[in-house]
C-alpha cells in the first residue's frame, strides 16, 4: 500500500519536517483506532487495533534503544519502562480481547501524544515548525524531547 493510499485512511496527516508532531499523530491515530474498536466490541477489530499499536510501540522502543538516540537518558528509561507495560498489557489483550482492557493503552497514547504536541520552552512557535522545509532525506522516527 502506498503512502498516498495510507493517507486516505486518515482525515489529516502530519506535516513533514516535524518528528515530534509525526510521533504524536501516530500515537493519536493508534488511540483512535483502539477507541473505535471498543464500540462494536468485535474481538477481531480489537486485536487489529492493539496489534497496530504494538507495532508503533516496537518502533519507538527500537529508536530509543539505538545508541545514537538523542533523547536524554532519563526520558529514554521512562518511556522504555512505559513500553514494557504496553507490551505486557498488549499480550493480555491478545490472549483475552475485552474492550475495557484497551482503556489504559488509549490513555497512555493520548497522554504521550499531548506531551509531544506541547512546544518545549525555547523552541520555535508551532507556526514556525509547520513552515519548516521538508527534509531532504528520509528521517527515522524518534521520540523527541
Amino acid at each position: 500500500m502506498s503512502r498516498s493510499d495510507l493517507s486516505k485512511n486518515y482525515r489529516t496527516t502530519p506535516q513533514p519536517g516535524n518528528p515530534r508532531a509525526t510521533e504524536a499523530w501516530a500515537l493519536m491515530q493508534a488511540a483512535l483506532r483502539m477507541k473505535s474498536s471498543q464500540t462494536p466490541g468485535d474481538a477481531a477489530e480489537i486485536l487489529a487495533s492493539v496489534r497496530l499499536n504494538w507495532r508503533l510501540w516496537t518502533i519507538l522502543q527500537s529508536e530509543l534503544l539505538d545508541p545514537e538516540c538523542p533523547v536524554p537518558q532519563d526520558v529514554r528509561i521512562n518511556v522504555l519502562t512505559l513500553a514494557r507495560f504496553v507490551d505486557q498489557r498488549t499480550i493480555q489483550i491478545i490472549s483475552q480481547p475485552q474492550p475495557e482492557m484497551l482503556d489504559v493503552l488509549i490513555a497512555i497514547n493520548r497522554e504521550l501524544a499531548a506531551g509531544l504536541f506541547a512546544v518545549p520552552q525555547g523552541s520555535p512557535a508551532p507556526e514556525t515548525l509547520a513552515a519548516a522545509p521538508a527534509p531532504t532525506s528520509a528521517q527515522p522516527v524518534r521520540i523527541s524531547t
